[in-house]
C-alpha cells in the first residue's frame, strides 16, 4: 500500500512520534486510510489517534540527562519521583505511591517475575515494589526511545529485566510476542482505556492472552484535567463486563486517584 508508506514516513518525520513503534503507526494508519477522503486527512487522524493512545500523557523527555542525574543522585527515590512527573500516568500516582504497591502486593503472594504492559515510566517505581532482589521485570511500550531509557536505567541500577518496544494491538495474535511471557504478575495499569481508542474489543482479548498468575488492572478515576465525571462508576462497570463469565478471583482496591482490580487467574 504505497499511501501507507507515505503516511508512515510523514508520521515518523514528526519529532513527537518519531520513536513510536512502526507497527502501531501502520495499524492505525491503514485503518484511517480506509475511512478518510485523502492521505492528508488520514495523516491528521492518525496523529490524533497516536495522541490519544500515548502522546497526551507525556511531556518532553530528557532521557540522557535523567540517566546522568540518577547516576549521581544522593537520594535516588527523590530523583525518580521528579522524573515520573513527566508522564501523566505516573504523575497521578505519586501522591499514593508509598501505599499503592504495598497494598497490591499484599494480595499477590510471592512475586518473582513481572510483565508491565504499556508501562510508560512505571518501571521507575520498582524501588517502591516489594520484589525480591533477583526478581525479573519485563517492560513493554510503543516508544522505542523510552524503552531504551528504561533498559539503561535497569542496567545502571542492577535490575534484572528487559525493556522492549512492543505494539500490544498487533502482538496479541502472535504466540512469540513478549506479551505472552509467563510471569507471576502482569501490570495493565490505566492501559485498557488508551488501547480502546484504537480497538474497542481489545480489553478482554488482552486479559485473556496474558500468561500470568495474577493481573493488576487499573483505571483512572479522574481526567487529565482532574475532573471525575463519574469515571469510577463507569470503569467499574466496564471492567465487570470485561471479566464477565471468567472463573477468576477478583479483589477491588480503590485509591484516591486510581481504581485497581487484582485478578487471580
Amino acid at each position: 500500500m504505497p499511501d501507507l508508506d507515505v503516511l508512515l514516513a510523514a508520521i515518523q518525520a514528526s519529532s513527537k512520534y518519531a520513536h513510536v513503534s512502526a507497527d502501531v503507526i501502520r495499524r492505525i494508519g491503514a485503518s484511517e486510510l480506509g475511512k478518510r477522503r485523502n492521505l492528508k486527512e488520514a495523516i491528521k487522524e492518525t496523529k490524533n489517534k497516536l495522541h490519544q493512545v500515548g502522546g497526551a500523557y507525556q511531556e518532553a523527555m530528557h532521557y540522557a540527562r535523567w540517566l546522568e542525574q540518577l547516576a549521581q543522585a544522593a537520594q535516588p527515590r527523590e530523583a525518580l519521583r521528579e522524573i515520573m512527573r513527566h508522564h501523566a500516568s505516573t504523575r497521578e500516582r505519586l501522591p499514593i505511591l508509598d501505599v499503592f504497591y504495598p497494598a497490591i502486593f499484599a494480595e499477590l503472594g510471592e512475586v518473582r517475575s513481572v510483565l508491565d504492559v504499556a508501562c510508560g515510566l512505571n518501571p521507575l517505581a520498582i524501588p517502591w515494589m516489594p520484589l525480591p532482589q533477583d526478581a525479573t521485570y519485563h517492560a513493554l511500550d510503543i516508544y522505542a526511545d523510552m524503552m531504551h531509557f528504561i533498559g539503561e536505567y535497569m542496567k545502571q541500577t542492577g535490575i534484572n529485566g528487559t525493556a522492549t518496544p512492543c505494539d500490544v494491538l498487533t502482538s496479541i495474535p502472535n504466540p512469540q510476542s513478549p506479551i505472552t511471557l509467563p510471569v507471576d504478575v502482569a501490570f495493565v495499569l490505566k492501559t485498557i482505556p488508551c488501547l480502546e481508542q484504537v480497538d474497542k474489543a481489545i480489553g478482554s482479548k488482552l486479559l485473556d492472552i496474558l500468561h500470568a498468575r495474577h493481573l493488576v488492572v487499573s483505571f483512572p478515576i479522574q481526567s487529565l484535567g482532574g475532573k471525575r465525571k463519574g469515571m469510577l462508576e463507569n470503569y467499574a462497570t466496564h471492567f465487570a463486563d470485561l471479566v464477565s463469565g471468567k472463573p477468576w478471583r477478583i479483589k477491588r482496591i480503590e485509591f484516591e486517584s486510581e481504581l485497581v482490580f487484582v485478578v487471580t487467574k
